[in-house]
């Protein structure tokens, strides 16, 4: 927890930059402040407006130096969920949260912003994602997705138990204070998946691929004028190149491009026929057909790259250096091929803003 000058300090520099930005009265922000410092000296903590909170959450994706798709970041959707009190209650609110967002495939982008961090007060969601596949380390090797194996263990040891298929949704887990986490499952019924199937390649159907239409982080901290908001799980829409060149490719997750390149016939003997680079073609061309053949939104990352170009030039325009963490900016397929690339940027943190947390398992 900051000391109470500390706080006062970031809360000021998040209220000069809110007054500012959306040209309110000075006069306004001079009381604002006013009341902040009664509330921290009071109790060492402030609250923030509705509005506040709202502005905080879109600036705080606008300022995320890891994410290629912040020309949008004030489209997001900003659920103040900040009075509930019970995990049952937490997890209904994550229902709604995964049916808006979902929107029948047409996703909105969204965040549900629950209790600041507090002595007395917090709720952690465990989840990396609110939707995610199982993994099952077993005898005859893995099933469905390395990257959850711990936690698919941490749910069974909780009393969870899944189907052990490759696509098993893994359920909820919400931990308020230091209480017992408790676990929930997410109604199938709301959860979009689209199976992966080819517009050329008619067997590639027959692998029995499919991935979940939205990906929802729910395991990072908002920050937000020195409040931390530490459960507080949004989401946007997937870059084609998420899944096909990494969930569905990596060798350590769901490795499919020896399997895809041996179906296509590829020699995958000798590094130099380039297998891996067609194999990873066709999967991404795959995963974009299949999400625009299902209606749900996605965007190729040459696209992306143009909508990131035209957010940079908007921020300039404002008169707000640009920071980026190069190294996620660039797409993992063909990334000589986008301004990107090219580009210098300062991955330098400016809040607010979203950051990684201690997995509590």
């Amino acid at each position: 927890m900051l000391s109470t000058i500390e706080l006062y300090n970031e809360a000021k520099k998040f209220i000069e930059m809110y007054y500012t930005e959306l040209g309110l009265c000075p006069n306004e922000m001079t009381l604002r402040m006013n009341t902040i410092k009664e509330e921290i000296n009071s109790n060492g903590n402030y609250f923030h407006t509705k509005h506040e909170l709202e502005y905080g959450a879109k600036v705080a994706w606008r300022n995320s130096n890891k994410c290629i798709g912040r020309l949008f970041w004030n489209s997001l959707h900003v659920f103040d969920e900040r009075d509930i009190e019970t995990e049952e209650e937490l997890f209904q609110s994550l229902v709604n949260h995964v049916s808006f967002a979902t929107n029948n495939g047409k996703i909105r982008p969204t965040i549900t912003i629950f209790k600041q961090k507090s002595y007395k007060n917090s709720f952690k969601i465990w989840n990396h994602q609110l939707l995610r596949y199982a993994g099952y380390q077993t005898e005859f090797g893995t099933i469905g997705d390395p990257h959850s194996i711990k936690f698919t263990e941490v749910c069974e040891e909780l009393g969870w138990r899944g189907d052990r298929t490759p696509f098993d949704l893994l359920p909820i887990i919400i931990q308020k204070n230091n209480n017992k986490p408790k676990l929930f499952q997410i109604p199938n019924d709301i959860v979009l998946e689209v199976p992966i199937s080819h517009p050329e390649l008619d067997w590639f159907s027959s692998l029995g691929m499919k991935w979940y239409a939205v990906p929802m982080i729910s395991d990072m901290m908002l920050e937000i004028g020195g409040i931390q908001y530490t459960a507080a799980p949004f989401n946007g829409w997937y870059m084609g190149t998420e899944i096909g060149a990494r969930n569905l490719a990596d060798s350590n997750r769901y490795n499919l491009l020896p399997t895809v390149a041996e179906r296509m016939g590829l020699n995958t003997a000798s590094n130099s026929s380039l297998w891996k680079d067609k194999a990873l073609i066709e999967l991404n061309i795959a995963v974009l057909h299949s999400f625009k053949e299902a209606g749900v939104s996605i965007v190729d990352h040459h696209t992306a790259a143009q909508q990131f170009k035209l957010f940079e030039e908007r921020e300039l325009n404002n008169g707000r250096p640009v920071t980026g963490d190069w190294t996620w900016l660039i797409p993992p397929v063909s990334p000589a091929t986008t301004h990107v690339f090219h580009q210098q940027y300062k991955d330098e943190i400016v809040k607010p803003n979203y950051f990684y947390q201690k997995a509590p398992y």
